[in-house]
């Protein structure tokens, strides 16, 4: 995927970090729901941080997920984040 920072990607993509417990938890819940995603690293890529920070008002609020339709969840509880996976299967 050639479109990662921008606010209406080809495809799923969450921006993390590998110690965060969050984006575990949603990593386990995109898997589980078997929705295909970008899982970009923050902290190995600057360019990634910088966007999630112009996202974030300054923040570096991970998870961070953006979807194709625009739609921006951060930090999503698990409920939230299966609603939208299953609104957008249903499409």
């Amino acid at each position: 995927m050639s479109d990662l920072y921008t606010r209406a990607p080809s495809g799923i993509v969450l921006y993390g970090t590998s110690w965060c417990g969050d984006c575990r938890r949603a990593r386990r819940i995109l898997g589980e729901m078997n929705a295909a995603y970008q899982d970009i690293d923050i902290e190995a890529d600057p360019q990634a941080a910088r966007f999630v920070e112009e996202l974030n008002h300054g923040s570096r609020s991970v998870p961070t997920i953006i979807f194709p339709d625009g739609a921006i969840l951060i930090e999503p509880d698990n409920d939230s984040l299966r609603q939208k996976l299953s609104a957008d299967a249903n499409r």
